[in-house]
């Protein structure tokens, strides 16, 4: 049994003289070798994927290290905005010293692997506050030091800040 194929189907044969290539009709048993039409046009082709490449890369290299940058920031100022809290809960305990509350926002960073930030604390000592007063930390860091990227493209000049406020709970 032979499989139907186009030029087995009477409606195609019917339709087959018709059909004009290059102004010419062509006789209903003539064959068109498409693959060497292809191989033609891949020939004129040579370097266009290195010119496609040579277009697109610089824009898919800013986006891969603009996605770097800012999700250091994000987990950055996550990471100071946590230390900050964990100095004013140190801060707002009787007989807390400036020095502790530094000690802990400092242990903290460095879980996170971050050096070089910024931390005060007002009052100072936060003991001196008194009962339901507020205590401050407040910890910032330069995005320079801290970023993956040895010259950050759009944040280089930008310092990431955290700041938390707590009311002091101590025995009037």
């Amino acid at each position: 049994m032979r499989l139907p194929t186009l030029r087995n189907l009477p409606a195609f044969s019917r339709l087959l003289p018709l059909l004009p290539l290059s102004g010419k009709r062509i006789a209903p048993r003539a064959t068109f070798k498409l693959e060497k039409v292809c191989r033609l046009c891949r020939k004129k082709r040579q370097g266009a994927a290195v010119v496609e490449f040579a277009v697109v890369a610089p824009v898919l290299l800013l986006l891969v290290f603009g996605m770097i940058e800012f999700g250091r920031m994000v987990m950055v100022q996550q990471i100071i905005t946590n230390a900050s809290r964990e100095g004013a809960r140190v801060a707002v305990l009787d007989n807390s010293t400036r020095s502790g509350v530094e000690t802990t926002v400092q242990n903290y960073l460095q879980s996170g692997s971050i050096s070089g930030a910024t931390i005060t604390v007002s009052p100072d000592p936060p003991s001196s506050a008194g009962y339901g007063a507020a205590v401050t930390v407040n910890v910032s860091v330069p995005f320079n030091q801290v970023s993956w990227l040895s010259t950050p493209m759009f944040l280089g000049g930008s310092t990431l800040r955290a700041t938390t406020v707590m009311r002091r709970e101590t025995v009037q």
